[in-house]
């Protein structure tokens, strides 16, 4: 692959602005956890192979199991997930394939009644914040580090 520009060097304004954004999601309820599997699973519908790499090693050194992490693309057909994770992983497929069909009424609903108005919203920020950052690793074309 063709090496492409890096978005911190040549705006640096910007990708202050994104880690502005990782920092409020730090700083939010959302379990560390649940953020991981937020971005692994956006990642893997997303084709980024440098999130992927970065946050499967994130979940393992939280203790996540290889199961659940190697599962991830095949949750729904497992009960390796939790009721609150099976919630939150269908409000990351929705937002982050907003273009089928955007968060339906019904997934929406169950985080909401599961997490409450403030950790859903949480979340879709979670959501979104990697959905961001996988644009920009795919779009110059970062490798994963080994």
């Amino acid at each position: 692959m063709t090496k492409r520009i890096n978005i911190n060097q040549s705006e640096p304004a910007a990708y202050k602005a994104m880690l502005g954004l990782e920092q409020y999601i730090a700083g939010t309820e959302l379990e560390a956890a649940h953020k991981e599997l937020i971005k692994i699973r956006a990642s893997q519908l997303n084709g980024c192979a440098f999130c992927l790499n970065m946050h499967t090693k994130d979940a393992r050194k939280l203790g996540m199991s290889e199961e659940k992490i190697y599962l991830l693309n095949a949750w729904k057909e497992t009960s390796f997930y939790t009721p609150a994770e099976k919630a939150l992983l269908a409000l990351t497929e929705e937002v982050t394939l907003i273009a089928a069909g955007g968060l339906s009424d019904a997934t929406y609903a169950e985080a909401v009644a599961r997490f409450g108005e403030q950790y859903t919203g949480q979340a879709i920020m979670a959501i979104v914040a990697i959905n961001g950052w996988n644009r920009i690793a795919i779009s110059t074309r970062l490798e994963p580090a080994l």
